[in-house]
């Protein structure tokens, strides 16, 4: 895991919205993101990765970054031809990439780490941090 990530690219267009610490929260913001992309040219292209990318770092919010009465913000952003996702959280440690002790947690930034051309974290402003990720897009149709 990057422990001083390249920063995220600077966005030109850009969408964000809080979603509640809920089990349905990543669902909301798959949701999401498929509206964001339908406004972004070839956004359909990132689809697959993205939508893979935002409900691990959603869950990963919702399980452990967000304590109970707090929000979590979800932000795309487009910069160029590229992608950012950013979600936002209360708890200002570092995410913890591996297996946990149990064997069924820890997996799901590993995931975000094989779907990203980069990926990183950091502080955000005033408490919390701010996970982001640039997945790629698929190839075009008729090209693999």
């Amino acid at each position: 895991m990057p422990e001083n990530p390249d920063r995220p690219p600077s966005p030109t267009g850009q969408s964000h919205r809080w979603l509640p610490r809920s089990p349905q929260s990543p669902g909301v913001a798959r949701r999401a993101l498929r509206d964001f992309l339908r406004n972004v040219r070839d956004g359909e292209r990132y689809e697959e990765n993205a939508e893979l990318v935002v409900s691990e770092l959603v869950t990963n919010a919702v399980v452990h970054g967000t304590p109970p009465g707090k929000k979590i913000k979800l932000g795309f952003e487009v910069s160029g031809d590229g992608l950012l996702i950013w979600v936002e959280d209360a708890c200002g440690d570092a995410p913890k990439m591996g297996l946990g002790a149990e064997g069924t947690s820890g997996r799901g930034l590993l995931l975000v780490e094989m779907l990203s051309l980069k990926w990183g974290w950091g502080p955000r402003e005033g408490i919390g941090k701010r996970v982001w990720s640039c997945p790629p897009r698929s190839p075009p149709p008729g090209q693999s």
